[in-house]
């Protein structure tokens, strides 16, 4: 298996084209939220940009567009015939994306519920009993 194939396991990427926001911006926020999790770290290789637009179904230019901005915002380095690493930048997120997030993963869980026929005070509750048997997981 070669790096780059080694890599695309702790990227996971799901695209989720009804959600509004554009597939490179998914791409960009998947690619930091792997480094910021630790998944990816520092001098990991990436998908080849023709690899990762096969694998996801999407136009090479996507990917471009995604690596691109995450190169000139110092978190990929590209080095040409080798490929597009992960550069030594700390991901850090500011109150406002991180709220952004949360707002995207929780307008999704409801709207998931809601295909499957359950009312928004049935996810609440449920969410109230996941954290509580967290918590006590806890301690």
């Amino acid at each position: 298996m070669t790096r780059a194939a080694a890599i695309r396991d702790p990227l996971r990427l799901q695209l989720d084209l009804r959600s509004g926001v554009p597939v490179y911006r998914q791409i960009m926020d998947q690619v930091l939220a792997a480094v910021a999790s630790g998944r990816l770290a520092e001098g990991d290789q990436l998908p080849t940009v023709r690899q990762l637009a096969v694998d996801l179904s999407i136009n090479p230019n996507t990917v471009i567009r995604a690596y691109r901005e995450l190169e000139i915002r110092g978190f990929l380095n590209t080095h040409q015939g080798t490929g597009t690493f992960i550069s030594n930048q700390r991901v850090e997120q500011d109150d406002a994306e991180r709220r952004r997030k949360l707002d995207s993963i929780v307008s999704d869980c409801i709207a998931r519920a809601g295909a499957e026929g359950f009312t928004a005070r049935q996810v609440v509750d449920r969410l109230k009993e996941l954290l509580a048997e967290q918590k006590t997981r806890r301690t």
